[in-house]
């Protein structure tokens, strides 16, 4: 299962909508066959183990980090591959959560006399598809806040100088993340204040550029900038009182507008998110800036954040930091990370966590789930 699990991750960032998955086939305690599955429309881990594996599957036990499937979708069934391959036994991390499957796949193995199980490695199983399992259960992307700060917080000078904060090592992480989300979200005072590319600028065996999204309130966006013309694929969100000739200026330049309904002046992020997940978005990466951020953290959005510290001092009592809107009046309230790491990034300080909702206390803390 440890080996499934990392064929798994081999995919990472190429197979939204559908889940990181793989598998091996163990035969008399040896390995016979492998595979994972590699992005949507391409066949599941399991027929690639299947296909690898040959004449060896037969009586053969399959492990897979996910529960087979059992529908017809942009590919047939593996529950039918698995028993046509006469497989003895399947062993499976985690049931999937899609109700297409949840549990059904299964039941399809065992109806046709194959054992199956399911529950080993089922919490590393769950971390490698989280974004997948939020998706699918919750109609919403999984979201992650990148920050860089100063050693005092700010994120720009008091005039909006940012570039840069952080340096060349930590810059280049960010195009990392750009090529593992499905789309990178960022305000539109960022987009005035830089015109960013938002693309990926690293070489990668793989690289695949990111949806960008623009929360554009007002349709302010401009439509000659290098955040639109470098890729006319970009999604501006509006809300309803936006102007309908710049809604119309910018579709002519080739953008996708989404007119969010709720808020009558701003973007209901909530709705947006799910609008996001309806174009089968399953990550998000959100780059800046502190209005797009406060405005997620209030909706309670956020699953996890990456800040990038660098060592430098700012000052500034009109420097902005990286996370506006209305902010906490408790520090009970306070938006708290669990399974914190931090690394060394060049000069700078990654820390990572992820977002834990839930709390009460009695004199101390205590997390919930």
């Amino acid at each position: 299962m440890e080996r499934a699990l990392e064929l798994a991750a081999k995919a990472y960032g190429r197979t939204s909508p559908n889940p990181l998955v793989g598998a091996v086939v163990v035969r008399d305690g040896e390995v016979v066959g492998e595979g994972y599955h590699r992005r949507a429309g391409e066949p599941h881990a399991e027929v690639e183990a299947l296909r690898d594996a040959g004449g060896e599957a037969k009586g053969a036990t399959l492990y897979t980090n996910l529960e087979p499937c059992s529908h017809t979708g942009r590919t047939p069934p593996c529950v039918d591959t698995i028993v046509r391959a006469e497989i003895k036994r399947v062993v499976a991390a985690m049931e999937d959560p899609n109700p297409k499957v949840n549990g059904g796949g299964l039941d399809a193995l065992r109806g046709a006399g194959i054992k199956a199980e399911a529950g080993l490695l089922k919490k590393k199983a769950r971390k490698l598809n989280g974004p997948y399992i939020k998706f699918i259960t919750q109609g919403l992307p999984c979201t992650t806040v990148k920050m860089a700060v100063s050693l005092d917080g700010k994120i720009a000078t008091a005039t909006g100088e940012s570039r840069w904060v952080t340096g060349v090592e930590a810059r280049r992480m960010v195009h990392h993340f750009r090529n593992y989300a499905d789309a990178v979200m960022i305000g539109i005072g960022t987009v005035l204040a830089d015109d960013p590319r938002l693309n990926v600028r690293v070489r990668f065996p793989d690289v695949r550029h990111p949806q960008k999204v623009i929360v554009d309130s007002k349709a302010r966006m401009p439509t000659r900038g290098r955040t639109i013309t470098e890729d006319p694929r970009t999604i501006v969100a509006v809300s309803p009182k936006a102007s309908l000739s710049r809604i119309t200026s910018l579709e002519d330049v080739g953008a996708r507008v989404e007119v969010i309904q709720g808020s009558p002046v701003r973007v209901d992020m909530t709705r947006l998110m799910r609008r996001l997940a309806e174009l089968d978005i399953v990550s998000v990466l959100v780059e800046g800036g502190g209005g797009v951020a406060g405005s997620l953290f209030e909706a309670g959005l956020v699953d996890e954040v990456v800040v990038f510290v660098a060592p430098v001092i700012i000052g500034g009592k009109d420097a902005p930091g990286p996370v506006g809107g209305r902010g906490i009046e408790h520090m009970i309230d306070a938006h708290r990370l669990v399974d914190v790491t931090h690394e060394q990034v060049g000069d700078d300080l990654m820390i990572r966590g992820r977002v834990r909702r839930g709390y009460t206390t009695n004199g101390d803390v205590t997390l919930s789930e």
